[in-house]
């Protein structure tokens, strides 16, 4: 293997590692400042035990995305310096954005949160979380901005001189249609990770019997939010597969194997054939689905493969403009498909809990169910990231930088499969980590209710925090 292909695999394994902890911060820092808003307008305790349980989840994920997500940065001036010295006019606006806004926001509030108990007014409290998570939010869009530039490259000019991007409007990076879409699709998908690990963990409990009267409404609050979310999730992906057809013809081309234009144009549930889905022995249909979700019509015509390299070559040049088939056709369909068992074990959850109902503990392929649907969620995030950039390629920034000509020229394969190494044990170690705390505090549950005071101990000093 030469640099790139190590390079390229360093930086996907990092990426879906650290993406695993995005959408539960996102999401859980919305979920955890409604339970406490809840507590405030009710004052049930239940509320309160709630908050701070989802709430000690929420901090352990944060911790570990922030640590994850600044060992990533190296890798722009380690592997690929001349991606970094091309984009970097364009590219580090947003970031820089994110660091200096966002993150400031997030880390700042979330510091006067954590230790703001019983010392802050209540609702000056309250507004901390929310505004925690108003920062991942911001945190999240920026980055997707920077993100979908290297999708839709706007804004920049290619200046003669020194053969790199130059920003010209930092408002059209900003409100770049791909990253409008991609940024909701995203929210959507952070919502569903944090609903069902809301669901996995309440029905652990339910099926013991024990924290009923907080593990119930935090069960019916993460399966409401996983069906918004998925729903979400069907209306933004709709929206993002028409766009991606208008600006990136392969990338839908290469999701279905589809070789020819066709109009219209069947959607594949799974396929017998070739590796590269040339050669067709039998496969399960769905006729003109593809076609709606490229053109909004069950009519429309998508372009094919072979169609659309014809056209690349002769726009930018010979070459294979052709990613990867297997993994765009199968990770396009994994990403679905466990979005959509997301949806069902969210819908079959909310019928048994219907009009104040518990799941009986004989009900076990529910409880099994709901614990395992913990997966599901980042399996589908996952595999919908590894679509996303793999059926770019070869381009790092479409149809201006080729990927082969964005790896640093002087650092060798030895170094970098070093690196590669070294990195992905370094996850490997976090991961365990991240599993060990948050299956201990999972397990533990939220604390239980304090009891009557005893007039005869003397009064306790508040605590910074809890249990932190």
């Amino acid at each position: 293997m030469d640099a790139l292909a190590i390079a390229r695999w360093q930086f996907g394994i990092t990426t879906v590692y650290h993406f695993l902890f995005v959408p539960l911060t996102i999401g859980l820092s919305f979920l955890t400042a409604g339970l406490q808003t809840a507590w405030l307008r009710t004052g049930k305790e239940r509320y309160l035990r709630a908050t701070k349980f989802w709430g000690r989840l929420f901090l352990i994920n944060f911790a570990l995305g922030v640590a994850t997500g600044i060992v990533q940065e190296f890798q722009f001036g380690m592997a690929w310096s001349e991606y970094s010295r091309f984009v970097g006019d364009v590219f580090g606006a947003p970031l820089a954005i994110e660091g200096l806004l966002a993150f400031f926001l997030e880390s700042t509030f979330l510091g006067l949160w954590i230790f703001g108990w019983d010392r802050l007014p209540r609702r000056i409290h309250l507004a901390c979380i929310w505004i925690v998570g108003i920062g991942t939010t911001l945190s999240a869009y920026f980055i997707l901005a920077a993100n979908a530039w290297m999708q839709h490259p706007v804004g920049f000019v290619l200046d003669p001189v020194t053969h790199t991007a130059r920003l010209t409007s930092i408002w059209a990076v900003l409100t770049n249609s791909t990253a409008l879409v991609a940024f909701a699709h995203t929210i959507a998908a952070a919502f569903l990770t944090a609903g069902m690990l809301m669901v996995a963990v309440a029905a652990w409990h339910l099926r013991r019997d024990q924290h009923a009267d907080t593990m119930r409404p935090s069960l019916r609050v993460g399966l409401w939010t996983s069906l918004a979310a998925c729903a979400l999730a069907a209306l933004t992906g709709d929206i993002d597969g028409k766009i991606m057809t208008e600006q990136q013809p392969m990338k839908m081309a290469a999701a279905e194997a589809l070789y020819h234009s066709a109009q219209p144009a069947s959607f594949s549930l799974f396929t017998i054939g070739s590796l590269n889905g040339q050669s067709e022995v039998w496969s399960l249909r769905l006729p003109g689905l593809l076609s709606f979700l490229a053109t909004g019509s069950f009519h429309g015509q998508v372009q094919g493969i072979d169609n659309v390299q014809a056209a690349e070559v002769a726009k930018y040049g010979p070459g294979t403009y052709t990613p990867v088939i297997p993994v765009t056709y199968w990770s396009f369909r994994l990403m679905i498909g466990f979005g959509l068992l997301a949806a069902l074990v969210a819908l079959a959850g909310l019928w048994l809990t219907r009009r104040g109902r518990t799941p009986a503990p004989t009900r076990r392929w529910f409880y099994r169910a709901a614990v395992w649907s913990l997966l599901l969620a980042p399996i589908a995030s996952s595999f919908g990231w590894i679509f996303t950039e793999m059926g770019r390629q070869p381009w790092s920034v479409f149809g201006v930088l080729a990927t082969r000509q964005s790896v640093s020229p002087t650092v060798g394969a030895g170094t970098v499969l070093t690196s590669l190494i070294v990195l992905t044990l370094l996850y490997a170690a976090l991961a365990v980590i991240e599993v060990g705390l948050m299956t201990r505090t999972a397990r533990h549950g939220p604390d239980d209710p304090p009891g009557p005071a005893d007039p005869a101990e003397p009064e306790a000093e508040p605590q910074l925090g809890f249990a932190y």
